[in-house]
């Protein structure tokens, strides 16, 4: 996969379209970003799910105690 998109952006750059691989580069920066936004916002969940999680473990201790 990463060989077809390293050989569409050397042809891009061969043909000396600079037009199409700027497009070209400009989408995989947006790739990546949305997928630094995705990997962020999992972390956050998770993190969240853990604090409800330990919340409640103390509110146990604290009812049994």
């Amino acid at each position: 996969m990463i060989k077809l998109f390293r050989k569409k952006q050397y042809d891009l750059i061969d043909k000396k379209n600079t037009g199409k691989y700027f497009k070209y580069a400009f989408g995989e920066i947006v790739l990546d970003f949305v997928g630094i936004l995705i990997a962020l916002s999992i972390n956050n969940w998770n993190t969240n799910r853990r604090n409800i999680q330990l919340k409640k473990v103390i509110l146990n201790d604290l009812k049994k105690s």
